[in-house]
C-alpha cells in the first residue's frame, strides 16, 4: 500500500501521540503537548480558544538538543533535506460514513496531533536517519508549540521554523471504517510564509541536499523557492492540494510526485494509463516524474522511460500520512545518490509501513524498522519500460 491524497490522523486517542477531547466548563480549551506527539484538551474556565495571532516575524529562540527516535542527530553541517511547507494542527474524527449536504452524523472522540504535509515530511525523513530542517511558520500558540515540539522530538532542526502573524494552521479530518481520509485546512499561519521569508533563509536553503516543496503554503512562495534553488541542489515538489503550475517551477522539479488526482488536475485531460500521465506530465517541462498508486505502487518516469514499482501486500488501517512518508523516503533516498527507481522502491516501502498504524506521525517507520517487502528487488525496467526516450529510468 502506498500514498493516498491526505495528511494524517487517528479515530481515538492513542497511547504515544494521539489526544482525546474531554467534557468542557465553558467553552475555551487549551491544547497541551504529550509525549509522542499528540495533545489533549483539557477543561479551563472561560470562553475562549487558546489560540492567538501574534506579531509576524517572531523566531523561536529557544533551541532543543534532541536525538531522533529513528537514529544518532548528528552534528551541524549540511542537511540530508529541507522540507519547506506546511505545519498543522490535525483535529480528526472518525465516522461510519461522511454526512449529505444538511446531515449531521455522529461520530468518534475528536483526537488533535501535529501534522501539516510539511511537518509530516520532516518527521518522516528524520525518523528514517536524515539530516533533516524545516522552514515553516507557525502561530504564537498552544498548537504552534505542539507542532515545534514534535518536530524537536524527532530530530528535526527547528531554526528555520518562523512563529507568528497568524494562528496555526488547521486541517479538519474526517476517518472512514476503510481507513481512508476527507480533509479540510485552514491555512492559518501557513499563508503568511513569505518569499520575503524565504529570501532570508537563503543560507539554510544552501545547505541542502535536497529540497522538498508542497502547496499547502502560498504558490508566489514555492516559486521564490525554486527561484533560490542554489546549483546542484535537488527540488522534489508534490502539488498537493493541487494548483497550476508555472513553468519556471516544473522546470526545476526532479521528480514532480503526484497521485491520479493531481496528475489529472496538473494536465487538464489525461489518459487511462498512469504511463500516459507520465509521459504528459513530462512534456509539461519537469525533470523527471513520479506517479503513486496506491495500492498498486509507484511508476517513475523521466526522459528516457518509465518503470511501475509495485507495492508490498499489507493491511490498510489509515492512509493519511502514506504520501508524505513516501515523498519524505524518495527526497532522501535521493539526496543519497539513488536512482529515481532505487530511491522510489524504497519510498514504496515506507508508505506501505506507514498505513498499518493509526495516525501519520505516530506510524511513520523508524530507521532499523522492519519495512514490508523488505528484501525484494527493485525492477530494473526490464520487460516494463515504457520507451520515452533514449536512456533508462535514472
Amino acid at each position: 500500500m502506498t500514498p493516498q491524497d491526505g495528511d494524517r490522523s487517528g479515530m481515538t486517542a492513542q497511547d504515544g501521540g494521539g489526544s482525546r477531547v474531554t467534557p468542557q466548563d465553558g467553552d475555551r480549551s487549551v491544547v497541551t503537548a504529550q509525549e509522542g506527539g499528540g495533545s489533549r484538551v483539557t477543561p479551563q474556565d472561560g470562553g475562549r480558544s487558546d489560540v492567538t495571532a501574534q506579531e509576524e516575524g517572531l523566531r523561536m529562540d529557544e533551541r532543543v538538543e534532541t536525538r531522533p527516535q529513528g537514529g544518532v542527530r548528528r552534528g551541524t553541517g549540511d542537511y540530508d533535506l529541507l522540507v519547506v511547507g506546511s505545519a498543522n494542527a490535525d483535529l480528526v474524527i472518525g465516522v461510519e460514513r461522511r454526512p449529505a449536504a444538511g446531515e449531521t452524523v455522529l461520530g468518534s472522540d475528536l483526537t488533535v496531533h501535529p501534522g501539516g504535509k510539511g511537518a509530516n515530511q520532516a518527521v518522516a525523513a528524520a525518523r528514517l536517519g536524515a539530516r533533516t530542517a524545516l522552514l515553516a511558520r507557525v502561530g504564537d500558540d498552544a498548537h504552534g508549540r505542539l507542532l515545534l515540539d514534535s518536530q524537536r522530538a524527532a530530530g528535526v532542526d527547528t531554526d528555520g521554523v518562523l512563529v507568528g502573524g497568524a494562528p496555526t494552521g488547521v486541517a479538519l479530518i474526517t476517518v472512514d471504517p476503510s481507513g481512508d481520509n476527507s480533509i479540510v485546512v485552514s491555512p492559518g499561519a501557513n499563508g503568511r510564509l513569505t518569499p520575503g521569508d524565504i529570501r532570508g533563509a537563503r543560507e539554510l536553503l544552501a545547505r541542502a541536499r535536497v529540497v522538498s516543496l508542497q502547496l499547502e503554503i502560498p504558490l508566489d512562495t514555492v516559486a521564490e523557492v525554486a527561484r533560490a534553488l542554489p546549483s546542484g541542489t535537488r527540488l522534489v515538489l508534490n502539488p498537493s492540494p493541487p494548483a497550476p503550475l508555472p513553468e519556471d517551477v516544473l522546470a526545476v522539479c526532479d521528480p514532480l510526485v503526484v497521485n491520479e488526482h493531481e496528475a489529472r488536475y496538473v494536465l487538464g485531460e489525461a489518459g487511462d494509463r498512469p504511463e500516459d500521465w507520465a509521459r504528459d506530465l513530462l512534456a509539461l517541462g519537469p525533470r523527471s516524474v513520479v506517479v503513486t498508486l496506491g495500492a498498486e505502487g509507484a511508476l517513475v518516469a523521466d526522459a528516457g522511460g518509465c518503470v511501475r514499482l509495485p507495492s508490498p501486500e499489507v493491511d490498510a488501517v489509515d492512509t493519511t500520512g502514506a504520501g508524505d512518508a513516501f515523498t519524505a523516503a524518495l527526497a532522501w533516498r535521493l539526496g543519497l545518490g539513488e536512482t529515481l527507481a532505487e530511491a522510489a522502491g524504497f519510498a514504496v516501502r515506507v508508505g506501505a509501513a506507514a498505513v498499518t498504524g493509526r495516525g501519520a506521525q505516530e506510524s511513520f517507520p523508524r530507521a532499523g524498522d522492519s519495512l514490508p517487502g523488505e528484501g525484494e528487488s527493485v525492477p530494473s525496467g526490464e520487460g516494463s519500460v515504457q520507451s520515452v526516450g533514449e536512456s533508462g529510468v535514472r
